[in-house]
């Protein structure tokens, strides 16, 4: 049985790597930390783990503690990572890290982006950015692996098929995205307010978010070039998902980009191409570890439109981590993830 360990698991992201880890056939949670909740019971604060975790309770972080476990999970703000991997390292563990800590291979770019100092820049060389659609041999190697952003993995996996064989003009890209207000995080916040968030939706960020340079990243490594790409956020009042609508330019006409996107997508899990014409909702992978696409050319001009929809949560962060470490150590990638949608 894999021993698993989970920094910060009060938040979003920590009790559904829970959820998801209790019907894991290979994996226990032997270790989670919170220091605002030390020596609370997990079943106390997430009664929906009740019967699954029952003598499970919160402890301080401890690098021997931590350094036991075959896996640690890091779900925490941005920084914690940094102050703490490597001394976890050097136990022998594997870290996965839900946050944005080694997502960008640039540390000054990072710095720019999260407002203060990379706090281990050493590191970056041996993190390997866990898009299993993409990295999915460096990860099977990996001892840090930096889980996606929602909107990352949402957009990189509608845009990739085209990038990769170059058909898309690589100067003038947008993501329209919009995403649940779990995306924002369980801290108490105004703006996530049910007055505030419901029956409204508004875009945010427009000058410049956070995820841009990540995914900038990712599509310039399947461009082989420099990306033009416009993002831009929005929060809608739905708590779970992500919606990304794409646009780019495709000149080229004589390729059946149906066929196309089935070809790249069809040995993947957890990528579902629809059929031609198709319009994904966020509901149809909500709690699943699963993106599902479709791929449009409007009228048939040059401008393709390619909808991609994940669950912000699972493929857009805990399952997704969970699908790294299935893979990191020789597991079936599917396993403890092999479910479906909760639909209504």
């Amino acid at each position: 049985m894999i021993k698993i360990g989970i920094v910060g698991g009060t938040g979003y992201t920590g009790v559904e790597l829970l959820r998801l880890l209790a019907r894991h056939p290979q994996a226990r949670v032997e270790v989670i930390t919170s220091r605002s909740e030390e020596g609370v019971r997990v079943a106390d604060m997430y009664p929906n783990l009740r019967g699954h975790y029952r003598d499970l309770a919160f402890s301080v972080p401890d690098v021997q503690a931590l350094g036991a476990c075959d896996v640690v999970f890091f779900a925490t703000p941005h920084g914690v990572a940094h102050s703490m991997a490597a001394e976890l390292l050097a136990t022998g563990t594997r870290i996965i890290d839900l946050s944005a800590d080694f997502r960008l291979q640039d540390a000054e770019e990072w710095a720019r982006w999260y407002g203060q100092p990379h706090g281990a820049p050493q590191l970056l060389d041996q993190a390997v950015y866990g898009l299993p659609e993409v990295n999915r041999e460096a990860i099977r190697n990996a001892r840090l692996i930096a889980v996606p952003g929602c909107y990352p993995t949402a957009t990189q996996l509608g845009l990739l098929p085209l990038l990769e064989q170059g058909l898309a003009d690589p100067s003038r890209i947008i993501a329209d995205c919009k995403s649940g207000v779990s995306g924002a995080g369980r801290g108490a916040s105004v703006g996530s307010l049910l007055c505030e968030a419901s029956e409204s939706m508004k875009a945010y960020a427009v000058a410049g978010h956070r995820h841009l340079p990540e995914i900038r990243q990712g599509l310039q490594r399947a461009a082989g070039q420099a990306v033009g790409l416009t993002f831009v956020p929005h929060l809608t009042p739905m708590i779970r998902g992500i919606h990304a609508t794409l646009y780019a330019t495709v000149a080229d006409h004589s390729v059946d980009l149906q066929t196309l996107f089935e070809a790249r997508y069809a040995d993947e899990p957890f990528v579902d191409v629809l059929p031609a014409g198709s319009h994904p909702e966020t509901r149809s992978v909500k709690g699943a570890n699963l993106c599902r696409i479709a791929v449009h050319r409007p009228q048939g001009g040059d401008l393709v439109v390619v909808l991609s929809v994940i669950d912000n949560l699972v493929k857009g962060a805990s399952g997704q981590a969970v699908q790294c470490m299935n893979i990191a150590l020789g597991l079936e990638e599917t396993a403890g993830l092999d479910f479906p949608a909760l639909m209504p």
